[in-house]
């Protein structure tokens, strides 16, 4: 029996075209913007912190323009907890508090956040209906330069209006950070190795 089937290349199915001035481009044209938050620890906040966050959130999210897709990316790695200082000029307590928690297991945690700029049309689309299921691709080009230039203008002020609050901090992920180099993964090839790990594995 003849075997009918088209391979096809993780490449041609990948729906990221580029990275270009520290923005994600996809093939559909939609444009991400991705930071990286730093959360307060937990149990450290009140419920009246967290109603200010949450309010905070919501002043921030009302400065983007229509269409917008705010995505937020918690990853939880089970990591043994490794001394810090080396060093023997710790104190009494503090060195008794290392020997307590080496090589005891804990939940790293790490968060992500990314804001995307994408249409009407593409917004209609249900969450099963995407570049990967449809097997085929077809790019788009970006006609509206300044609608591009609104939306990074509005991430901006995004990442102030939220960092501006003591609660979160966001840190905008550069081009580097996002693709990688040849000594330190990008967060792409950390999704793809399902690791938080500064080695490369890919």
């Amino acid at each position: 029996m003849r075997n009918t089937l088209k391979a096809a290349t993780l490449e041609s199915k990948f729906p990221l075209l580029s990275v270009e001035q520290d923005c994600i481009l996809s093939k559909d044209a939609d444009i991400t913007i991705a930071f990286k938050v730093s959360l307060p620890e937990l149990f450290t906040i009140t419920s009246d912190d967290y109603e200010a966050m949450h309010s905070v959130c919501n002043k921030a999210v009302k400065v983007l323009p229509d269409y917008s897709i705010v995505h937020k990316q918690d990853w939880y790695i089970q990591e043994n907890y490794k001394t810090e200082n080396q060093t023997n000029d710790l104190s009494f307590l503090s060195s008794s508090f290392e020997r307590h928690f080496h090589e005891r297991p804990y939940l790293n945690h790490t968060c992500y956040l990314f804001i995307t700029k994408t249409t009407k049309e593409r917004s209609r689309q249900r969450s099963n209906f995407n570049s990967l299921s449809r097997g085929f691709i077809i790019p788009k080009a970006v006609k509206d330069k300044e609608a591009v230039f609104r939306f990074v203008e509005s991430a901006n002020q995004f990442q102030q209006i939220i960092s501006d609050s003591e609660f979160m901090q966001l840190t905008r992920l550069a081009t580097d950070e996002i693709v990688g180099t040849k000594d330190n993964p990008g967060i792409v090839e950390k999704y793809f190795s399902l690791s938080q790990e500064q080695t490369n594995s890919l």
